[in-house]
């Protein structure tokens, strides 16, 4: 079967697709933050969850998550996908750059468990854990540290790889100034307790010229070695599946890093010609490994 066939056959699979969506909604440290659930044909929250983490400044309906969890639903499983609130309340959509940002990477890790309470709550004995790029990290992280008796698997997409040198390059590329002398400043602020101070006209992430927190430049730029997935895998106690797309030029290094770390509970896969987002027919393949590793 060539790809564009098989593309159509998955188009139409997913056109009559038996699942139905819905948005949920929880309260969380005075906010709202929102879901989007997508169950599968006659299948309740007790015969299992799909917990899905999205990647920077992006949101639970994006592109990869909604085709993931469409895909998955006419496969038999059940999902939902979150919206980190980056500090805002009921957050939707992509982040707009030109609003102040406060939040801070681990602030995903609250935010995962809160969802993972919420579940539990709603007669949920078995979560599979997924995260995509940022998402992937936070996702990881959050299992190596939070570990909890009803996450059953973990599936990370194209998870951040993180080193001090790979982070100063990427800043110096993208922005054409050194990275340092910003953190120092932010760092310095936090240390005197005012980590709330806006540091205006300041590049950050994707964002430039933006308006960002001390606390929140220092979460993403302070050197910590679990910003690096490929480091928190041996401390994850569940079995891990970790998918590389071989054209993605966001995430690199998965290839070299993670296969030296598999075992038994690690399974690494590569789809080749995918890039970071496994758009299209990609994102079929990312599925196909789910539902053999999550249904396994």
């Amino acid at each position: 079967m060539n790809r564009f066939f098989a593309a159509l056959v998955a188009l139409v699979a997913l056109a009559a697709s038996p699942s139905h969506a819905e948005t949920v909604k929880i309260g969380h440290d005075g906010l709202t933050l929102n879901a989007n659930r997508v169950m599968a044909d006659g299948k309740s929250l007790a015969d299992g969850v799909i917990l899905m983490t999205h990647g920077t400044l992006a949101h639970g309906g994006m592109e990869i998550m909604a085709v993931l969890q469409e895909t998955m639903a006419s496969r038999g499983f059940s999902s939902l996908a979150i919206t980190l609130s980056l500090g805002l309340d009921n957050r939707s959509g992509m982040y707009d750059c030109a609003t102040p940002h406060r939040h801070r990477h681990t602030d995903a890790l609250d935010e995962i468990g809160a969802w993972l309470l919420w579940l539990k709550g709603q007669g949920a004995t078995n979560v599979a854990l997924l995260g995509h790029s940022r998402g992937g990290n936070q996702t990881a992280w959050f299992v190596a540290e939070r570990d909890d008796p009803v996450v059953s698997t973990v599936v990370l997409v194209a998870p951040s790889t993180w080193s001090p040198e790979y982070a100063r390059k990427g800043y110096e590329s993208r922005y054409k100034k050194p990275l340092a002398p910003v953190l120092e400043k932010a760092k310095g602020l936090v240390a005197a307790g005012k980590g709330a101070e806006i540091l205006d006209k300041t590049d950050f992430v994707y964002c430039e010229s933006a308006a960002v927190s001390a606390d929140a430049f220092v979460s993403y730029y302070e050197p910590d070695e679990r910003m690096d997935t490929p480091t928190l895998l041996p401390r994850i106690k569940k079995p891990v599946l970790v998918v590389a797309g071989s054209a993605d030029t966001v995430v690199k290094g998965l290839e070299e890093r993670v296969p030296p770390l598999q075992g038994e509970t690690l399974r690494f896969e590569v789809i080749q010609g995918a890039d970071h987002f496994f758009r299209d027919l990609y994102a079929e393949d990312v599925a196909d490994l789910m539902e053999a590793f999550i249904g396994k």
